[in-house]
C-alpha cells in the first residue's frame, strides 16, 4: 500500500497526496484494492483493521466536508452534535448536516443537507479547527427537528457537556416547527442522564405520565459505607438499571471477566435489596418495543409509588 500523508484526523486528502508525487490513478486504484476508501470528494481513510462505528465514520466524513468547504457554513444539527461528543439518539447520518445562517436556501443534495435559518454570533464555535454550530444551538436545532425523546437525548447530553441551559432556550425562541415538544424537553432535560439510551427510557417514563425518576442516585448502608449508584431511582424504593451487559463489558476490572462482573453486580443488587431497594433493568430491545413503561408501572404499584 502506498504511504498517503494522512492529517492530524487520520484523514488522506488528495491535493495532500499529490503534493507528496502521489497519483489520481494510484489513488483510485488503492480504493478499487480496499486500501483506503473514499469518504468525501478529495478525502479518503485508510481501511480499518475493524469497521468503524456509523457515528464515527460520521464524524469524520463530515471533518473532511468541513475542511474541503469553502468556509461559509458551519457543520451543524447530527454532524455538529459529534463533533462536541454528544449521545445521539437515532442520529440521521446519511448526509453531512451545515448551517448558512441565511433566512432562505435549505436544501437536500447527494451527500449534504443544508439548513436554513439565522445564525447568532455565539451560535458558531471551532472545534478541532472546524466551524460548527454551538453546543447550545446544537442540542435546539436537533431538538426542534425530530421526537421528543430525540429531543430530551440532546438536550440532555449538551448540559452534560457544559452547555448553558438559558443559551439553549434563547435558541428555542419564536415560533418555528417543533419548538413546542423541543421546549417541554428542555423543561425536562436533566445532565444526569449517562447516555441517550437512559434519555430514551426517561422520555417514554416521561410521556406516560409516570412519576420522574430521580437519576444517578448514590446509595449507601445503614453504617455509612457506599452501595450503589443507579440510573433511575423512586423515592429510594424502586431503582431501574438501563443495558447493564453493556455496563459489565465495559467496567471490567483487571484480570475480571463478564462472568465476575456479572456476580460482582449481583452482590450489588442483594445489598440494594436489603435497604428495601427493589431493581429492576431494561435493555436497548425493551426500549425499541415498548416495554419499560409497563414494567415501570407494575413496579411502582408494587412497591406503593403513586402512578
Amino acid at each position: 500500500m502506498h504511504a498517503y500523508p494522512t492529517d492530524p484526523h487520520g484523514i488522506i486528502f488528495r491535493h495532500a497526496a499529490l503534493e507528496h508525487g502521489h497519483t489520481d490513478n494510484q489513488l483510485a486504484r488503492s480504493v478499487a484494492g480496499g486500501q483506503i476508501s473514499r469518504i468525501w470528494p478529495g478525502a479518503y481513510l485508510p481501511s480499518p483493521e475493524e469497521p468503524l462505528k456509523p457515528t464515527e465514520l460520521h464524524r469524520l466524513t463530515a471533518i473532511a466536508a468541513g475542511i474541503v468547504s469553502d468556509g461559509s457554513s458551519a457543520l451543524s444539527h447530527e454532524s455538529a452534535a459529534l463533533m462536541h461528543g454528544m449521545s445521539l439518539l437515532h442520529p440521521r447520518l446519511d448526509h453531512v448536516h451545515f448551517a448558512t445562517g441565511l433566512r432562505t436556501g435549505g436544501r437536500i443534495d447527494n451527500r449534504r443537507h443544508i439548513h436554513s435559518g439565522a445564525l447568532e454570533s455565539d451560535d458558531v464555535v471551532e472545534v478541532d479547527g472546524i466551524q460548527v454550530t454551538s453546543l447550545a444551538r446544537t442540542a435546539a436545532d436537533l431538538a426542534r427537528s425530530q421526537s421528543f425523546a430525540v429531543a430530551l437525548a440532546a438536550i440532555d447530553s449538551a448540559l452534560r457537556l457544559g452547555a448553558d441551559r438559558e443559551m439553549i432556550s434563547d435558541a428555542l425562541a419564536g415560533h418555528r416547527r417543533g419548538v413546542t415538544h423541543a421546549r417541554l424537553a428542555l423543561t425536562h432535560a436533566d445532565p444526569g442522564a449517562e447516555n441517550a439510551g437512559e434519555s430514551w427510557g426517561r422520555a417514554q417514563i416521561i410521556a406516560a405520565g409516570l412519576p420522574i425518576p430521580r437519576l444517578q442516585h448514590k446509595f449507601y448502608n445503614h453504617d455509612g459505607e457506599f452501595v450503589a449508584r443507579c440510573d433511575y431511582d423512586w423515592l429510594g424504593k424502586l431503582a431501574g438499571e438501563f443495558d447493564g451487559m453493556a455496563k459489565y463489558q465495559r467496567h471490567l476490572k483487571p484480570g475480571e471477566t463478564p462472568f465476575d462482573a456479572m456476580r460482582r453486580e449481583k452482590k450489588r443488587e442483594d445489598a440494594l435489596r436489603r435497604l428495601g431497594v427493589m431493581v429492576i433493568r431494561w435493555i436497548w430491545d425493551d426500549l425499541r418495543k415498548n416495554k419499560v413503561v409497563p414494567m415501570v408501572r407494575e413496579w411502582l404499584d408494587h412497591c406503593g409509588i403513586a402512578a
